[in-house]
């Protein structure tokens, strides 16, 4: 059933057209994933639907009651507030609730004696039980731990950017919506995150909206695909993957249909080029499909443009580095790394945010010096660095102009001369868009644009710092097919696990504390490695995995015997008095007094029920031991 309906949308920005009357609907619990190229206008879509922006003409409509919750790329918090404060922000009755009750627990944290704070304390319990937000609350800290915050009455204001960007995603995830819009959820996060966020949404009660540049995370959520391409949008049911053999039928259909347009086109016009005169009705009926026929609009023409480009001759010599160190603000990020780059070398660097992987390509670029360490960089070494800043551009300079004034030409392997103007249309920028304004370019086209003249300088080592995180799907498909060709070396850093199969053949991997692997094969052979060793260990001992060679053990003591035999008794004891306290709380009505000395109460039996669970479960593992030997 549709919950959302939008019909003949239109939408331009300045002479572009983003929406060429556009029409679509989004029903329950649809997964939907939004892909084109960058500037086509996706982002504003997201907006047009979440209400933020309007379309020039057209509607959409939906019940009042719809609740859209978005995720923009760059997501803005309220200075000021706290962690929690922020993701409970919004006017949902039971994000109020949970924010009034954080704060009061804040509140009586810090005066613990205050008989007026723990009776407004007791009155938010109350509220959050009426508002069944107990589950909400858990979820919401279980969300936030996940995402790698921990400290959550810390302000907002001193977040980094990332972790800003974490709590954003938070606050979306767990805010009550019939319709999840997330524009790039995955930028800045890592690889084990973003794996945990794929799981959190196949959970998801409501509808998903989202634009991600990561192949496999929209591969395993989505489940239809809507294509913005050149104003037109186009359904698909199913995942990427299902996308991409429909996307090619289509396209062979459009040629097809394309083909037969002009072969009538040319009989029609060989005709009226024989003399034919409009006398009757019928030839004028003629000379009007011959002028229907040329004012239509065939598909956009795809050339061939598979050319391997050419690099400064690369000697024997790259790069090597012995006992590279460096620390910052008391931190090892690289602790005595040793690794030779040799020629045709493709190495991915992976680890957790913030462990120094970018430091690492920064130090063999020779913009950041070790703290000890030698490197040695061959006589023949052309360094192209693709960074995470943003590259500042003249904005009065057009496409092609900015291209032009790194290279006008450049070679392919076999001495063939490629222009700018080429390099542009591979690279997405069909001619009629080369003449347009930097200042009128999207951040993604920008982004393209710069990595294009990275590329132009013509580099026989490539470094690539975070390469996906501003680039849409074809233009990756694009730089992945010409790193296929690319006879020089690629290092990249990357928590895109697509990108990585493709591009790179071994890994070195960070790890804590300045330790650095290092792996042979693709991200997805490491994965599964990482997954076996984990399992493997899990079925370890604890003595054998000490080092112990001590033997198993066969059976309870007497002691655990008696131990196991009463502790289920002792839990539902534990339990019944939870209760019991409960309803005596609240029969104390305004007896402070009385209140305070139960509600201490409650809490050293909540402490001696969890730590009688644990022990629980490491009896039953025990005896499930036992059983299975």
């Amino acid at each position: 059933m549709s919950i959302l309906q939008a019909e003949n949308l239109y939408k331009t920005y300045g002479e572009k057209v983003l929406f060429d009357h556009i029409s679509f609907s989004i029903a329950a619990k649809q997964r939907i994933g939004l892909i084109g190229v960058n500037g086509t206008g996706k982002s504003t879509l997201l907006k047009v639907i979440s209400g933020i922006e309007t379309a020039d003409s057209g509607e959409i409509t939906h019940s009042n009651s719809l609740r859209i919750e978005y995720l923009p790329q760059q997501p803005e918090l309220v200075e000021g507030l706290t962690i929690l404060e922020q993701i409970y922000y919004g006017d949902a009755p039971i994000m109020m609730v949970m924010r009034e009750y954080e704060l009061a627990l804040s509140e009586l944290e810090k005066d613990p004696e205050n008989e007026t704070k723990l009776k407004h304390l007791m009155n938010m319990q109350q509220k959050m039980d009426q508002h069944d937000a107990w589950e909400a609350n858990t979820v919401a800290k279980t969300v936030l731990t996940k995402l790698g915050i921990t400290d959550f009455q810390k302000q907002v204001t001193y977040l980094s950017g990332g972790q800003k960007k974490r709590v954003a995603i938070a606050k979306a995830l767990i805010q009550p919506a019939d319709i999840l819009i997330l524009d790039e959820p995955t930028n800045h996060l890592d690889n084990e995150t973003i794996e945990w966020l794929e799981g959190f949404l196949a959970g998801y009660s409501g509808s998903i909206v989202l634009i991600t540049h990561d192949r496999y995370f929209l591969n395993r959520v989505s489940n239809q695909i809507f294509e913005l391409d050149q104003g037109q949008l186009y359904t698909y049911s199913g995942n990427y993957e299902v996308f991409l053999e429909k996307k090619a039928e289509r396209e062979i259909n459009a040629e097809s249909a394309e083909e037969k347009r002009q072969n009538l086109l040319r009989r029609e016009l060989a005709w009226l080029r024989r003399g034919a005169k409009a006398r009757t009705t019928k030839q004028k009926a003629r000379i009007g499909r011959v002028e229907d026929l040329q004012d239509q609009q065939g598909p956009a023409v795809k050339k061939d443009l598979d050319f391997a480009i050419g690099s400064t001759r690369l000697g024997k010599k790259v790069l090597e580095l012995e006992n590279i160190s460096k620390s910052y603000d008391g931190k090892q990020l690289i602790k005595d790394f040793n690794y030779l780059i040799t020629p045709g070398e493709r190495l991915g660097i992976i680890g957790p945010n913030g462990t120094g992987k970018s430091t690492l390509l920064n130090i063999m670029a020779g913009r950041i010096s070790p703290d000890q360490g030698v490197i040695d960089v061959g006589t023949t070494v052309k360094i192209g660095f693709y960074t995470q800043e943003q590259e500042e551009m003249d904005e009065n300079l057009r496409v092609v102009e900015y291209i032009k004034e790194t290279a006008e030409v450049v070679y392919t392997i076999d001495n063939q001369v490629i222009t700018a103007e080429q390099m542009l249309e591979r690279f997405l920028f069909p001619r009629s868009a080369q003449w347009t304004y930097i200042r009128k370019l999207s951040g993604g086209e920008r982004r393209r644009l710069y990595l294009l003249k990275v590329l132009m300088e013509e580099p026989n080592v490539l470094f690539l710092d975070e390469p996906t995180n501003d680039l849409d799907t074809q233009t990756l498909s694009v730089l992945e097919d010409y790193l296929d060709q690319f006879p020089g070396v690629v290092l990249t850093v990357s928590h895109d696990r697509y990108f990585l199969d493709r591009v790179v053949d071994h890994l070195v991997v960070f790890e804590s504390n300045g330790n650095i692997s290092r792996f042979q094969g693709s991200y997805s052979d490491y994965m599964e490695e990482k997954k076996l060793q984990e399992m493997l260990q899990e079925k370890e001992p604890a003595s054998e995995k000490a080092g112990y060679k001590k033997e198993k053990k066969k059976r309870l003591s007497y002691k655990e015997q008696q131990e196991w035999e009463g502790i289920e008794d002792k839990i539902a004891s534990l339990e019944e008095r939870k209760e019991q306290l409960e309803q005596e709380i609240a029969a104390a009505g305004s007896d402070l007094g009385k209140v305070q000395e139960l509600y201490k109460e409650q809490e050293k039996n909540d402490e001696k029920l969890d730590e009688t669970m644990e022990r629980w479960e490491e009896l039953s593992l025990l005896v499930e031991e036992i059983e299975n030997t």
